[in-house]
């Protein structure tokens, strides 16, 4: 699982930082509004934690921008205890959750738990990128006609049309897919990647997977 730290104060950021990375998660460190903004664009994250006080841009400033170009990632925001106003805006605005500082770190990792068990457990049985549909529950991928698709297929369609034009690890797409299975390794990631790439030209799909073997890959409009 992958996080995104937004935190101004470094020597908050470092202590945060190490427990999360105790417990597991890889968790990139901004110390600013723009480059939490800059970062979230960019990359998937499985959760994005911001401060709403920071430089150049607020945490709820970003949130906001965030959420108006369709980003559903869950985020969680980091407020000063006394501020009802602050949180009330961060809801407001979408965030998932928020916590009051100081918080303990044992509250914060439950609240990431929850938040990340919650996102997997409820997402939509029909998404859409451009003109193809993805439908779960049938296993299909559809645009100008339709093909099945199987589990594994239909899991990482999944995981690149709720993260379009979001740059994916080989290593991150193999943990979200694959991590439970013991006799793989990183190479069915390309495997699985190429099936997919037949499956959205056979449907004239408008959409690709750029990237090449062993590194990052990213879903585009044509």
């Amino acid at each position: 699982m992958r996080l995104l730290l937004a935190e101004d104060e470094k020597e908050m950021s470092a202590a945060v930082e190490a427990v999360l990375k105790y417990s597991g998660y890889k968790v990139d460190c901004v110390f600013d509004g723009l480059a939490a903004l800059d970062m979230a664009q960019k990359n998937a994250y499985d959760c994005l934690i911001f401060d709403i006080m920071m430089p150049k841009m607020t945490g709820v400033e970003a949130l906001k921008i965030l959420r108006q170009n369709g980003d559903v990632t869950p985020i969680i925001m980091l407020t000063a205890k006394t501020e009802i106003d602050d949180r009330i805006n961060s809801l407001d605005a979408g965030a998932d959750d928020y916590l009051m500082k100081p918080f303990s770190m044992g509250e914060l990792l439950a609240r990431i738990r929850s938040i990340i068990r919650r996102t997997s457990s409820f997402s939509p049985s029909i998404l859409s990128v451009a003109s193809v549909k993805l439908d779960i529950e049938e296993q299909t991928l559809s645009c100008k006609n339709s093909i099945g698709l199987n589990g594994k297929e239909t899991k990482l369609m999944k995981l690149f049309m709720l993260n379009e034009n979001k740059y994916l690890s080989t290593k991150d797409l193999f943990s979200h897919i694959w991590v439970e299975e013991k006799e793989v390794n990183e190479e069915i990631v390309w495997i699985y990647i190429s099936y997919l790439r037949q499956k959205l030209e056979s449907v004239n799909a408008d959409i690709q997977i750029l990237g090449e073997k062993g590194e990052s890959f990213v879903l585009t409009k044509k």
